[in-house]
C-alpha cells in the first residue's frame, strides 16, 4: 500500500479529548473502549444545539487524531483527540479543545475494508517508513472520516484516510 504524498496547510479543529491508554479496558475497534466512548461523547455534543458550536451545522468530516508524548512508546498512553475541521473557534463551549495542526506534508494512506482494522501501525511505520526517503515529521497522525466511511458494524464498505505528517529525511 503506497501513499499519496500532499501538502495541507494549518488545520484547526475543535473537539474532544482523552488522554491514556485507550485499550486498557477493551481491545480493538469499538465503541466500548476509550476511543469508542470519546466518539460517543464527542457525537452527543455535536447533536447539541444548545452548544451552538462554530462549524458545526456544516461538519463534512470528522477527525481523530492520536497525539504521542515521549513516553508513550513506553506506557501505551496517548492522546486521542476527535473533532472536526473549522475556521471559527471564537464561542468554543468550554466543554471543548481546539487543537491547532501545523502545516505540513503527509503521507495519506487510504484504508479500505478490512484494512481500517488490521495492524496499519506496524505496516507504515515498520514496512512502509524505513526505505521511503521520510521520516515523520511530527508525534501525531490522524484519521479522516468523512462520508465514505459507513460505521463499525458496515466496515466492508467504509473507506478513511490516515494522514502521517512527514519530512524528507536528510542524510547525516
Amino acid at each position: 500500500m503506497e501513499p499519496k504524498i500532499v501538502k495541507r496547510e494549518r488545520i484547526t479543529l475543535v473537539g474532544l479529548s482523552f488522554f491514556g491508554d485507550p485499550f486498557s479496558e477493551k481491545g480493538g475497534w469499538t465503541e466500548e473502549n476509550e476511543i469508542g466512548r470519546l466518539w460517543k461523547r464527542f457525537m452527543s455534543y455535536l447533536g447539541d444545539d444548545r452548544l451552538r458550536l462554530p462549524g458545526s451545522r456544516v461538519v463534512q468530516a470528522c477527525y481523530e487524531v492520536h497525539i504521542l508524548h515521549p513516553e508513550s512508546r513506553q506506557t501505551g498512553e496517548y492522546e486521542v483527540f476527535t473533532g472536526f475541521e473549522t475556521e471559527e473557534t471564537s464561542g468554543t463551549p468550554p466543554e471543548f479543545l481546539v487543537k491547532v495542526l501545523p502545516a505540513s506534508s503527509y503521507a495519506v494512506f487510504t484504508l479500505k475494508g478490512k484494512e481500517i482494522t488490521a495492524d496499519w501501525h506496524q505496516m507504515i511505520y515498520q514496512s512502509w517508513m524505513p526505505g521511503s526517503g521520510y521520516r515523520e515529521a511530527y508525534p501525531y497522525s490522524f484519521q479522516l472520516y468523512d462520508k465514505r466511511f459507513k460505521g463499525l458494524d458496515r466496515l466492508e464498505d467504509s473507506v478513511l484516510d490516515l494522514y502521517i505528517p512527514v519530512e524528507p529525511e536528510v542524510d547525516g
